[in-house]
């Protein structure tokens, strides 16, 4: 017998949430084959098979609250498939399994039976060979509750499983019979969960205020037109907008010291580095990957290392050593079309710089209406330790660098 145990989840993070098995008991495995996916606060992990053998017993099932370092299963030496455990024998004789053993079930779908707290033994799959689709999932979550709750397997003796208790909320209004009947209740994701909880921190312990300005982006974009296809031949990366801002922040930062630092008790901390978060959205919520010494790094290093992580990220494949340290962030709406927003503090970061969407409008440049590719900006930071003066000299240095890519050159 061999264990299959939590693998290390990274610092701080003490639990996880089982979210999906991918293998039922009985079925033979390989050694390295993904069992199952945990999602921590901020990323999920899959879990291999320490050896090939097959799947005797699962201790944890989805939906459970596991501690690093705990027992999610037994796998048993040999390849035959197993008989299904005793308990399985009450429940009611399931569709011949044999069809769909190896049928492999939307990924829509698994994330779905994962928030849902349902095992593909719950859901009828009317796709393909049986396969299960997301609209499947939300079927059976809307049925009535006529399957029998899976049976425990013998209280587990693995102190560190339990099922996650949800998120305390206010108490929801009473809701019309009519209007029950057409809503949908999913489980919050653990992912989700801590978002809701760390930005609602932020506004409750930060003196958060946002400054706002606005930016002429034809030098980087002529700069970026005249150099992009040599950029991309020489560095196998595309020139993007992103590097423009990572540098033009780290050359603001060196100025403004106030902005890249954070308050820890009675202290300030003034960071001589600059880690810089990049906002990612994914399927499961936002994630901040980071870009260690970004004052160190060229364009090119900037681009490759965003991209890379920007991918990691909506794959789901980040790990908490790339999402911890940052000491300022960007976050990027206008790839989703919006037009100004007031960006929310990352805690402990003292700074958040809001990019949106490129829009021609006309402005004035020397006495003359002109139409030009313009951006609005947005500052958001802790008004405790950056005051008025230097949130607004932070935007303004941001500003000019952008409107004149050679300042970063010259360091003005």
């Amino acid at each position: 017998m061999t264990d299959v145990m939590v693998p290390a989840l990274g610092e701080s993070v003490a639990e996880a949430t089982v979210s999906t098995w991918f293998k039922k008991p009985g079925d033979a495995v390989a050694q390295d084959e993904i069992l199952c996916e945990l999602e921590t606060d901020k990323v999920s992990v899959e879990v291999p098979a320490p050896a090939a053998g097959v799947l005797s017993e699962i201790l944890a099932p989805e939906g459970a609250s596991v501690a690093a370092g705990g027992r999610l299963a037994i796998l048993a030496a040999g390849s035959a498939r197993l008989q299904p455990p005793a308990a399985a024998a009450a429940a009611p004789a399931p569709a011949p399994a044999a069809p769909a053993k190896d049928v492999e079930h939307a990924p829509a779908a698994k994330k779905a039976m994962a928030e849902a707290g349902l095992t593909p033994d719950q859901v009828t799959g009317t796709g393909r060979d049986g396969r299960i689709m997301k609209e499947d999932v939300a079927a059976a979550a809307a049925a009535p509750a006529a399957a029998p709750a899976p049976a425990a397997p013998a209280p587990v003796a693995t102190a560190q499983v339990s099922i996650a208790p949800p998120p305390a909320t206010v108490p929801r209004a009473p809701v019309p019979a009519e209007d029950a009947a057409r809503e949908e209740r999913v489980k919050m994701t653990r992912l989700r969960a801590t978002i809701a909880r760390r930005l609602k921190d932020a506004q409750n312990t930060a003196a958060m205020l946002t400054t706002y300005n606005e930016v002429d982006m034809s030098g980087v974009m002529d700069l970026r037109n005249v150099y992009k296809d040599q950029f991309e031949k020489k560095h196998g990366v595309k020139l993007g907008f992103m590097g423009f801002f990572v540098k033009a922040c780290c050359h603001a930062l060196k100025e403004i010291p106030e902005v890249n630092a954070e308050i820890d008790g009675g202290d300030i901390i003034y960071k001589n580095y600059v880690h810089m978060g990049v906002a990612v959205g994914t399927p499961s919520g936002l994630v901040v990957p980071v870009v260690r010494d970004a004052d160190q790094k060229g364009f090119a290093h900037i681009e490759r290392e965003i991209a890379e992580l920007g991918k990691r990220g909506r794959d789901g494949k980040l790990t908490m050593q790339e999402m911890q340290g940052g000491s300022f962030t960007i976050s990027n709406g206008g790839v989703y079309g919006s037009l100004m927003s007031s960006p929310i503090l990352n805690p402990p970061q003292s700074g958040i710089l809001g990019m949106h969407k490129i829009q021609d409008r006309p402005v004035v440049v020397n006495g003359q209406i002109v139409i030009r590719p313009m951006m609005y900006l947005a500052l958001s930071y802790d008004h405790r330790i950056v005051d008025g003066k230097g949130a607004v000299t932070f935007l303004v240095r941001v500003k000019e660098a952008l409107e004149d890519p050679r300042r970063l050159l010259m360091d003005l």
